[in-house]
């Protein structure tokens, strides 16, 4: 569990021997650190206390069996560029784990009730990822037309969503389904709403069809078309893209649909509205217009209301002060309001005075 804490703060050894000697006084070497990681020398408590108070989590939660935070890599579903490298992906890694402890520990104080309405559904050479998408729509009931709201429907199908700061633009968003556990979709703050929506359908996409490691590329291609086709429905979008479409209508088509003018455009070259010229030719003016990096018109960001929901009832109905709350999760009190009640409530949470010394 030390590495998994020191990977999600995105450190080295000897960068946390530094922070420990600082906090500390006496030399702490990169040495120790390797040791004590490996199981190589035995922690004791004042040392156990040192690590926590470095890594900014509880002790509790260092002494925490690694295999209760289900790290394993294979489950976990990522949309990334590239050019995202080891050491972020090792951190944005550790982060969905020590995440999955600290909801669960809240869930559970909490007595949260989830449904459990996500499924598997199977892709083959008859089944396509457009065919998953349609599938789930039509399980979830979902109105024909624009979805209005991903996070909300996610939630009340049965997921969890954590807007984290994965401290990177590469990745918009990460998702891992454990067998017997429930899904879990870390959304990076620092993606704008059109991708956030997006990334969602792709995250959704990647655990009811791909419940077991596979080719990546095929993978993230099926996911994409996944996404396309729940988030576009083609015979709701096509009547709307047959007109033919320039910047101006695409403007009008983002704000109705809630994806980005990019994911418009390549729908409507796989659904045969446009050539592939015409394809290239848009994006070109998307990039020389600077709207590659930068689209006008703000989709509104969606934020996730079950978890700040369960914080309130801890706090209200079995009155556990902010401070108590955060240490269930093992962190400390300001993290802990960062991450589950500024990110995850649209009005925030007002902070209450602190009674953890009653």
């Amino acid at each position: 569990m030390l590495t998994l804490a020191r990977d999600s703060r995105g450190w080295t050894q000897s960068e946390l021997a530094d922070e420990m000697t600082r906090l500390d006084g006496s030399r702490i070497t990169q040495g120790y650190v390797s040791r004590a990681e490996a199981g190589r020398i035995p922690v004791k408590d004042g040392r156990v206390q040192l690590f926590a108070d470095a890594l900014r989590y509880t002790a509790d939660t260092l002494c925490r069996a690694t295999d209760t935070a289900g790290t394993g890599v294979g489950l976990v579903h990522h949309r990334k560029r590239a050019s995202l490298g080891a050491p972020a992906l090792r951190r944005i890694h550790a982060t969905l784990a020590l995440t999955r402890l600290q909801v669960d520990s809240l869930a559970r104080a909490a007595d949260v009730h989830r449904n459990d309405r996500f499924r598997r559904v199977e892709v083959n050479d008859f089944d396509t990822p457009a065919d998953a998408a349609e599938t789930m729509r039509e399980a979830w009931n979902v109105p024909a037309g624009p979805i209005e709201d991903m996070v909300a429907l996610l939630e009340d199908a049965g997921a969890l969503v954590v807007v984290r700061d994965l401290c990177t633009t590469e990745l918009d968003a990460v998702s891992q389904w454990p067998p017997g556990g429930y899904p879990l979709i870390l959304l990076n703050s620092h993606a704008p709403g059109d991708r956030s929506r997006f990334s969602l359908a792709h995250e959704l996409g990647h655990l009811v069809m791909h419940g077991e490691p596979g080719e990546g590329r095929v993978q993230e291609d099926q996911a994409n078309r996944f996404a396309a086709e729940f988030l576009m429905p083609h015979d709701a979008v096509l009547p709307e893209l047959k007109p033919g479409i320039d910047v101006s209508r695409l403007l009008d088509l983002k704000a109705r649909w809630g994806v980005s003018m990019a994911a418009l455009i390549r729908r409507a070259m796989d659904l045969g509205v446009i050539s592939e010229w015409h394809y290239r030719t848009l994006m070109v003016e998307l990039s020389a217009l600077g709207y590659r990096t930068n689209e006008p018109t703000t989709i509104r960001r969606e934020t996730p209301r079950h978890l700040a929901q369960a914080v309130t009832r801890l706090e209200q109905q079995l009155h556990l002060s902010p401070t108590e709350t955060a240490h269930l999760a093992g962190l400390g009190r300001e993290e802990f309001h960062e991450i589950y009640l500024c990110a995850s409530s649209p009005s925030g949470h007002k902070d209450v005075p602190d009674s953890s010394a009653r």
